[in-house]
């Protein structure tokens, strides 16, 4: 079994200046270590609005930050969300194979729908759009970053004419495909298409061993894949914090991993968000004592099996490898997490825990690519040929268009162009839509 990371970027309020810079180079000193130490991957979430729970909306940025500080550890998008209302897909392609190019072929295609009001709304999808539109446009990035030149699409969600998407990605096809997994259904579909799964909800071990068995099954029964190559694994998000007294492990542990499990609650079902005024952190702390009581009391059902002594995590973490998990990431901060407390886990994490895994990971991945072999072949013939294109269509530059179709030069002052004769007055006017004169004299104000 192998070992990842978890980037939420959390800060809970109240807020000062400088918080936010800190919260993010003190991300990067834990990527840099977990490289160091050995850890397997590192995964950064896309989240936008959110606020205290997530302020990752740019992971693209913070990954290639990552890839210059680290040599090994694998980058993972978890997830890009695929919607072209957030992203047009042409750009996920050109991001994505960049990140690929500068960090080494080291990067991990995790793919999203999103699923809060506030993150769908704030950017236009109906919510009963929002997985066709996933669909949609992984498949086509995929078939971008694969095609030279890309023959066009005029879908349902996005269109754009033949343009070649460079550059293209180090690895080849692409990077391995994930699915962000919420439930049944989404880890079905995951396997279905050939994807890795990517649960990012806690889950006991029985449950994961479930999950896994129907996740499996599917992927040899049914699988069809959305990209050019499959990647199938199942992981699985656990709370953390490793400390030789588990009681000390405890008190600086669950109250972060509650908030996490808070915050996701809130945001995706029953909370009700005032943006920009809401205490978040506030209303964590004000909630009934026995919900936190409760987790407390069963921290494995919990998905708190990493928050403990070192022996108690090689023996809770020995119960996710027996259910078949293929990879456990861990939930290393959020909440207030105190940095040197995340630096001090890591690294007794890897001295004590990791060893124990390590050992038994690579036959493990044997066994796991013979027993795959035939249905991954079998899913491979399933890819449908490329529809690469034929005759190149010809984009003459503007100029040229003009001339070729027989009329002058285009005026292009503001006020002329195409389009932009509204935006000028608005400018112009303050906002007001009305065009008003400009007071010559220096320091005046429209």
């Amino acid at each position: 079994m192998k070992f990842g990371m978890f980037i939420g970027l959390q800060l809970p309020r109240p807020w000062y200046d400088g918080d936010e810079g800190r919260l993010f180079n003190d991300a990067l000193d834990q990527v840099e270590l977990a490289d160091r130490l050995g850890l397997d991957y590192v995964w950064a979430q896309e989240h936008h609005f959110l606020e205290e729970y997530s302020h990752s909306s740019a992971p693209e940025v913070f990954l290639a930050a990552c890839s210059q500080r680290t040599s090994r550890i694998r980058l993972g998008h978890g997830i890009a969300v695929m919607s072209p209302h957030f992203n047009a897909p042409a750009r996920v392609a050109e991001r994505i194979a960049t990140l690929d190019l500068i960090s080494g072929g080291r990067v991990e295609w995790g793919t999203g729908e999103s699923g809060t009001r506030l993150e769908l709304e704030g950017f236009g999808v109906d919510f009963v759009d929002k997985r066709p539109m996933w669909a949609e446009a992984v498949r086509e990035c995929v078939r971008m970053q694969c095609l030279d030149p890309y023959p066009g699409y005029q879908g349902r969600y996005f269109s754009m004419p033949a343009r070649n998407v460079v550059p293209k990605p180090l690895q080849k096809p692409h990077p391995p495909l994930w699915a962000a997994c919420s439930n049944r259904d989404s880890l079905k579909l995951a396997a279905r298409l050939g994807m890795g799964a990517l649960t990012f909800a806690f889950t006991d071990a029985r449950e994961a061993r479930f999950w896994v068995e129907e996740y499996y099954e599917t992927f040899r029964t049914e699988c069809a894949p959305i990209g050019r190559a499959v990647n199938p694994n199942v992981a699985v998000l656990n709370g953390f914090m490793c400390h030789r007294d588990p009681e000390v492990a405890l008190a600086r542990g669950v109250e972060g991993a509650q908030f996490f499990a808070y915050g996701l609650g809130h945001y995706w079902r029953d909370g009700i968000h005032v943006p920009g005024r809401l205490n978040l952190w506030q209303e964590f702390k004000r909630r009934p004592a026995s919900e936190a009581e409760a987790i407390q009391r069963d921290r494995k059902k919990a998905g708190m099996g990493g928050i403990g002594s070192p022996a108690e995590l090689i023996d809770n973490f020995r119960s996710y490898e027996e259910a078949g998990v293929d990879q456990l990431i861990l939930l290393q901060q959020c909440g207030n997490y105190r940095q040197e407390h995340v630096l001090e886990s890591l690294e007794l994490f890897a001295t004590e825990v990791l060893p124990q895994f390590k050992e038994r990971g690579a036959e493990r991945e044997r066994r796991k690519g013979l027993e795959l072999a035939p249905y991954i072949a079998a899913a491979m013939e399933r890819i449908a040929p490329l529809n690469a294109l034929g005759e190149v269509p010809e984009v003459p530059a503007y100029p040229r268009l003009w001339a070729m179709q027989g009329g002058a030069a285009q005026d292009l002052t503001p006020d002329r162009r195409p389009g932009m004769a509204a935006l000028w007055q608005m400018q112009v006017g303050g906002g007001t839509g009305k065009p008003v004169a400009k007071d010559p004299s220096p320091g005046s104000e429209r």
